[in-house]
């Protein structure tokens, strides 16, 4: 059967995009730079995007465009006879349904959020706790559980249309709103009383708060381990879920245009997340690193006393929920390539079925943080476990064992690897660097998967 392919170029780019685009680009972002030291931290960050995040966005398109498959197919189709590649796809297909177990969860959060502040029920907590408001949420399993199934029915129905008619059509008008009102609040944010000492401390580089000798986190090697983490991860790099959209495009571009620019769109929101979070931190003394409770927390505190807050909150909300949904239809649709392909079903049927798996691989998510609350490993909740089994595990072996893929005789190859990447018109990919992604780029893997165990455990 011919593979499906995106109707234009700005549908692919935007789709792969929002699979990039997500929690890590509006909470943990702004986080890690206020616990690094601010803009230095910025800088830090942007040149590991060029360093790792770029090529190995780069192996996954040039895997998935090549093989015309999902990561459960694609290892098969493309390595030599009689080895065994295709061995570990396993893993990545089990990271895509843990990956989806809870961010669909947290989805769910962001979209009860957005209906508290659309229907003006956050005036009745101006007074109140906002932290008394998420505690609440997670003690009442079946508003998580409602949400939670909105968010998975409305991915699972996306994809069902097709990559055109459902993923092009809807993702498209999604991002481009999500453009919109991100450039918006950043404006509004901008104007804040105080706002400028957030924008001081977010755009001049301060390197001794980088360096832990003017009131940042301590430790230069620490900050770039974070920088390196925060440019793999938002990235989704590493489970197939941007290769996906590489196997539904045409030869028409060099990959190297395309992977730097989904990066850009990435790195853009990253950025301009920032210059919301920081100038309203800011001007109601709010510590930017305050880590998961920011946003359900104390930027829900914030938006029920500032003017307009429940406008600005309502918006606010619809952005992360709407990044949110773009990850989540993302790597759905990867998931629903992947039943296909080992399965031979239909989209429709495959839709369906992937429907009430994330629904049930959700529930013990839900449930860890009420009913089966005693379910701890060393004080770890179900949610943080399986956060930590598919981000310092499943995606970093999965994007070293892409890399090495590439790069070995017995896999794709690097004669066929720079061929697809070169095919089309814009930017080729020289020639020297082989030797970078033959011994650079393991490393840095190696470093990440290592330093994840470090910080998990110290």
């Amino acid at each position: 059967m011919e593979r499906e392919q995106f109707k234009s170029r700005l549908g692919f780019l935007l789709a792969a995009a929002g699979c990039s685009i997500g929690l890590g680009n509006f909470w943990r972002f702004p986080y890690i730079t206020g616990v690094n030291g601010g803009s230095a931290f910025v800088l830090m960050y942007l040149a590991c995007l060029v360093l790792m995040g770029v090529p190995v966005v780069l192996i996954e398109l040039a895997v998935g465009r090549s093989s015309r498959r999902s990561i459960a197919m694609a290892f098969d189709v493309l390595e030599t006879k009689g080895t065994k590649w295709h061995w570990f796809k396993p893993f990545p297909i089990l990271g895509n349904y843990l990956l989806m177990s809870f961010y669909v969860v947290i989805t769910g959060w962001l979209l009860y959020y957005f209906c508290l502040f659309l229907t003006g029920a956050s005036t009745l907590t101006e007074n109140a706790d906002s932290s008394v408001i998420f505690t609440s949420l997670l003690g009442s399993p079946h508003i998580m559980e409602t949400a939670t199934v909105a968010v998975i029915l409305t991915a699972c129905f996306v994809c069902g249309l097709g990559v055109v008619k459902g993923v092009e059509r809807i993702t498209k008008p999604l991002m481009i709103l999500l453009f919109f009102m991100l450039v918006g609040l950043a404006v509004y944010a901008m104007f804040l009383p105080g706002a400028g000492e957030g924008l001081s401390y977010y755009l001049r580089p301060d390197f001794g708060r980088l360096l832990g000798t003017d009131g940042g986190k301590g430790s230069f090697w620490s900050s770039l381990y974070d920088a390196l983490g925060q440019a793999f991860f938002t990235l989704s790099i590493g489970i197939g879920s941007i290769g996906i959209f590489g196997s539904y495009i045409a030869k028409d571009r060099s990959l190297v245009n395309e992977s730097l620019l989904i990066t850009c769109l990435d790195t853009f929101v990253a950025f301009t997340a920032g210059l919301i979070i920081f100038p309203i931190c800011f001007s109601y003394d709010v510590p930017a690193a305050s880590g998961p409770n920011l946003i359900f927390v104390a930027l829900t505190k914030i938006f029920t006393v500032m003017p307009a807050g429940e406008i600005v909150g309502t918006v606010f909300f619809l952005l992360m929920f709407l990044a949110a949904l773009t990850t989540v239809i993302a790597v759905i649709e990867n998931i629903i390539a992947m039943l296909q392909e080992l399965l031979g079903l239909n989209r429709k049927k495959s839709a369906v079925i992937n429907f009430f798996i994330i629904a049930l691989l959700s529930l013990p998510v839900i449930l860890g943080f009420n009913v089966w609350s005693f379910i701890q490993i060393g004080g770890n909740q179900i949610l943080d476990i399986l956060d930590f089994l598919v981000s310092n595990n499943i995606i970093p072996i999965g994007a070293l064992v892409y890399i090495l893929f590439v790069i070995s005789k017995s896999g794709m190859g690097w004669g066929r690897f720079s061929e697809e990447v070169n095919t089309g018109s814009g930017i080729r990919m020289p020639g020297w660097l082989r030797y970078y992604f033959t011994i650079v780029l393991p490393l840095i893997m190696l470093v990440i998967l290592v330093m994840g165990y470090v910080q998990k455990f110290s």
